[in-house]
């Protein structure tokens, strides 16, 4: 009868301390996501949750706007905002005729330009 009673609170225990833990867990990753929105500055190069490249021309308190090209400047909201660029990286695209102007090393000589649709 005992060993009954040991199982019946052990199956009641796990799923309370699963519970527990997942409390935990998103408490803590909200907790570092307003800590990475507030310490959001102008200028920061950042990339939205959507993979968008852009610069931080201006924040309040619920909105970004990002510069994604020269003079085009579009309003996200801050939580959309998923990080910050490594120092050294250029969101700039690289020009067609000069792959590297931007330290772009990675992309090779013969890679087709805007000009080329594959014909």
């Amino acid at each position: 009868m005992n060993n009954n009673g040991a199982f019946s609170l052990l199956i009641f225990a796990l799923p309370l301390l699963l519970l527990g833990w997942l409390f935990f867990t998103q408490n803590k990753r909200m907790k570092q996501m307003r800590e990475f929105s507030s310490s959001l500055n102008v200028g920061d190069h950042v990339v939205t949750s959507s993979g968008v490249y852009g610069t931080i021309k201006h924040l309040d308190d619920t909105t970004a706007w990002l510069e994604i090209a020269e003079g085009t400047t579009v309003r996200f909201d801050r939580r959309a905002i998923a990080m910050k660029q490594a120092d050294g990286v250029s969101a700039a695209p690289t020009t067609p005729g000069n792959p590297t102007a931007h330290g772009n090393d990675s992309v090779p000589d013969d890679a087709p330009g805007p000009q080329q649709n594959g014909q």
